[in-house]
């Protein structure tokens, strides 16, 4: 009876204890969020109860273990496996509240910082650091289960001492993702590209989504994701549209029959952008830039404070300009030299241009015969 109620009490007593302490710990860090709502800190330390359960329980029952003088003839077995449980635990819990401090410390500076820049960058720099805390937690983890092996322990001096030739050889074959790890420093630290930024990489535009110690995701504006070794941005030009101020200018291109009405253009054009929200006001532009033997290249410049207004702007100005063109100006669209000409209608004092003139005199003087 003895034996059975040994276990018993042992591992319940531990699993109770480690339950009312979850739940206390739970309400005191619940209390304490409400209370200093201006900080995440207590809400994410929450994150961790699971780990710190498995702590508790793992440290109660391997304290308890020995005392408790069962399963004899597995002592070893159960005691070391209880130890690698707790080890495990330990640095799952380590990682988690190492992340609830970096990311209230990132919502801290994001709360009195207002420059958006700065603040994606620091966003940036912290997830790196938070990945290399958990890769170093995770392997100094791994090393110390190996520890408890005697086997492991007899054979570290011989480890250590051909650790030369395997780090040698490891950094040769590991030459390629070494580099993108430096890179993934360089990147996080250099300020080069940031998560939020604006890029175009390989002709696609898009935005940084996720930065890694290895690779880099941006989503395109169709919800593409485009995964790139963190390397190709430090050894090849790229695009980063939200370096220094978001503030852009873009252009629209028209071809356009030479006797398109220029002034009235960019009188249309100033219509456009007053009533377009994407506008911000600095500046527009309208000039010819290019002939050709049928039409003329027309460029419009427009502003905007950031990469999505500029690009609601720019296909605004172009949908808008073209249908006023069709219904008011249909003379200055494009047009086969073959085919009928529409003339242009006359100016406000009745008189046409020569060229104009006599070129209807040339299509009425037949019917003037007759």
């Amino acid at each position: 009876m003895e034996n059975l109620l040994r276990p018993l009490i042992v591992v319940g007593g531990s699993v109770v204890l480690t339950l009312f302490i979850g739940w206390a710990t739970d309400r005191l860090l619940c209390k304490a969020d409400g209370r200093h709502s201006e900080t995440p800190l207590w809400g994410l330390l929450r994150r961790g109860r699971i780990p710190y359960q498995l702590v508790l329980c793992a440290a109660l029952l391997r304290g308890s273990f020995d005392t408790a003088q069962m399963l004899e003839n597995h002592r070893v077995g159960v005691a070391r496996t209880l130890t690698l449980v707790l080890i495990g635990a330990a640095a799952w819990l380590a990682v988690r509240i190492a992340a609830a401090v970096v990311e209230t410390s990132y919502s801290r500076y994001a709360r009195v910082h207002h420059d958006a820049a700065r603040v994606r960058r620091v966003r940036t720099q912290v997830s790196l650091i938070t990945r290399v805390v958990a890769a170093v937690v995770g392997v100094v983890a791994v090393a110390a289960m190996l520890l408890t092996f005697p086997a492991f322990r007899a054979a570290g001096a011989s480890l250590l001492a051909s650790a030369g030739i395997i780090g040698i050889v490891a950094g040769v074959a590991a030459q390629s993702t070494l580099s993108n790890m430096f890179a993934g420093f360089q990147i996080a630290f250099g300020d080069m590209v940031r998560i939020g930024d604006t890029v175009v990489v390989d002709g696609e535009w898009g935005t940084v989504e996720e930065i890694t110690l290895t690779f880099l995701t941006v989503r395109t504006w169709d919800e593409r994701r485009i995964t790139m070794p963190v390397s190709y941005f430090t050894s090849k030009p790229f695009e980063n549209w939200s370096r220094g101020t978001p503030q852009m200018t873009g252009i629209v291109y028209w071809h356009v029959d030479h006797s398109a009405p220029l002034d009235a253009m960019r009188e249309k054009l100033r219509d456009i952008l007053r009533e377009c929200p994407a506008w911000d006001g600095r500046a527009y532009g309208l000039d010819v830039t290019d002939t050709t033997p049928t039409t003329m290249q027309v460029r419009a410049l427009v502003t905007a404070k950031d990469a999505d207004d500029i690009w609601t702007a720019r296909v605004t100005v172009r949908e808008q300009m073209l249908r006023w063109l069709s219904e008011r100006h249909p003379y200055a669209l494009p047009r086969v030299n073959t085919a009928d000409a529409i003339l242009p209608p006359p100016r406000s004092n009745g008189r046409v241009p020569s060229g104009v003139g006599a070129q209807r005199r040339a299509h009425e003087s037949p019917r003037a015969d007759r």
